[in-house]
């Protein structure tokens, strides 16, 4: 069950009721997926932090607020299509006035796909870029404007092998990605001398997943039976990891992979 929409990205709670404010830490992690996204969720949940998380389709977030909310965290969801400029600044701003300040935000939105040079169109191209660059800078955009006036707050983006290098099939992820890490870097230089910490994690390496089961069944026994596939909730502790860090000695960029990767 779902709401309905009424302009602007959509609220999602057990009752359909306003939101009441509240002066808990807010984590609020945009791409908020089956996978890496509600393990990020659930890490900071177990922290204390009144988790706000948002994916396209708000109706997928069941699993995670049940999650939370059995645990005795408090959780809020949102529909939200973060290539839509309206749609951002009505979010952040509904979570900024109604639920708590914004104490850390990740986007965690990725756009993967593969495709040859030659079969990349020029509309899969820019809507990964969309995706994983142009979300990334709104978001990035509003919640630093909410930080700013407090001096602190954190803001990490998700990147991958593609942020720093290019491969056979992926200039458009790639090209997104390498996007995405230099606004985190620009933001990083910016940002940083007055209070908020911007971080850039790199997944360099599968993470394991029902869809890289299903899709590639060998590779994926292969790997899981060397531990060699990334864990999940062991990446999501990275990400409170980088949060925690004290301001004399931050880390701008961390690169997470398995044992057995190559580099």
């Amino acid at each position: 069950m779902g709401c309905k929409k009424k302009g602007g990205p959509l609220f999602y709670d057990r009752c359909f009721r306003k939101i009441k404010a509240m002066k808990d830490k807010v984590a609020v992690v945009i791409g908020a997926g089956d996978n890496l996204g509600s393990a990020i969720g659930r890490c900071f949940a177990n922290e204390g932090f009144t988790v706000v998380a948002a994916r396209r389709n708000g109706d997928k977030l069941t699993n995670l607020k049940n999650d939370i909310e059995s645990k005795g965290g408090t959780f809020y969801g949102f529909s939200l299509d973060a290539r839509i400029e309206n749609d951002v600044v009505a979010f952040i701003k509904e979570i900024e006035q109604n639920i708590g300040s914004i104490e850390v935000a990740i986007y965690n939105i990725g756009g993967n796909i593969k495709f040859s040079i030659t079969e990349t169109s020029s509309q899969k191209y820019y809507k990964t870029w969309e995706m994983a660059a142009f979300g990334a800078f709104l978001v990035g955009k509003e919640v630093a404007k909410r930080m700013l006036p407090r001096s602190n707050g954190t803001i990490i983006f998700t990147g991958a092998t593609a942020s720093i290098r290019g491969s056979d099939g992926y200039s458009a992820f790639a090209g997104a990605k390498h996007a995405k890490r230099s606004l985190a870097q620009s933001m990083a230089r910016e940002l940083g001398p007055k209070g908020i910490h911007v971080a850039h994690v790199v997944i360099d390496g599968a993470i394991d997943t029902p869809w890289i089961q299903e899709l590639f069944s060998d590779f994926y026994n292969e790997k899981k039976d060397q531990d060699g596939l990334m864990n999940p909730d062991d990446i999501a502790k990275n990400y409170l990891w980088l949060y925690k860090q004290p301001r004399n000695a931050w880390t701008h960029e961390i690169d997470l992979r398995p044992w057995i990767e190559k580099w």
